[in-house]
């Protein structure tokens, strides 16, 4: 069955735990960064940090005021990137989980038609080995019955993993308690993919691309222009992927 995570935003502290979990799992080096006036380190998503806790300050009523955003890569129900993939076998889904998967293939990619088409601004490219890369949803524990690193990792109950079915009850439950005091409290594109964000506050104000970007959009209800190509293009790339097969 489809699984899916539930990040409740309201719960998390910025302790980072589940940003550290990943890079330790993953046996990723350090990355080398700046002061750049700001708690949240490092500045970005990179080909080692494929989880960023994202610190987003404002000023409210004469008080500083925090909204935490634990950045992560969708997986999208039907992934614009796997849409827009060029090379057979470069980006799958596994069809147990849902995870959108990068694989060795990915380096054949074209690097930026990839990250042009992911409306969360995920995917990064590794300058040694020329594969694109993010989340897996930690495929391995899953399929050995572990929770994802992230998750397993999380003291405050930020972060959830289970059966989608599950998480959307669960996400339906917290909504309806964390709007008792934050009336502005919604679910991020809960849809469309399967890492669900629960925030408090208005989306923009926790991280540019907490929603899926729709600043170039078409006609299409509910589409951006990333998703629109990824689609009509699909068909022709997998005609072109018969042929080459």
């Amino acid at each position: 069955m489809p699984k899916a995570f539930l990040i409740d935003t309201s719960r998390c502290t910025a302790c980072r735990g589940c940003q550290v979990a990943c890079k330790e799992w993953k046996n990723f080096p350090a990355v080398p960064t700046k002061q750049h006036g700001t708690h949240q380190n490092p500045p970005d998503l990179t080909h080692y940090n494929f989880k960023l806790v994202r610190f987003s300050e404002h000023m409210e009523n004469g008080t500083v005021h925090w909204n935490f955003f634990p950045d992560q890569c969708r997986h999208c129900i039907d992934a614009p990137c796997l849409a827009a993939s060029a090379v057979p076998g470069a980006i799958i889904k596994d069809e147990a989980t849902g995870a959108i998967i990068y694989t060795e293939k990915s380096k054949k990619e074209d690097f930026a038609s990839i990250r042009s088409a992911c409306p969360y601004d995920i995917p990064r490219k590794d300058p040694k080995t020329k594969r694109i890369v993010k989340c897996d949803m930690c495929i391995d524990r899953l399929q050995a019955n572990l929770l994802p690193m992230c998750v397993k990792t999380c003291a405050m109950g930020a972060m959830n993993f289970g059966e989608r079915s599950d998480m959307l009850k669960l996400a339906a439950k917290r909504l309806a308690t964390v709007q008792q005091e934050f009336p502005k409290a919604q679910l991020l594109n809960m849809a469309d993919v399967s890492v669900i964000y629960l925030v408090a506050d208005a989306p923009a104000t926790y991280h540019k691309f907490a929603v899926a970007d729709a600043s170039d959009s078409t006609n299409a209800p509910g589409m951006t222009r990333k998703e629109m190509l990824a689609g009509a293009f699909s068909p022709l790339r997998k005609i072109a992927q018969s042929l080459q097969g």
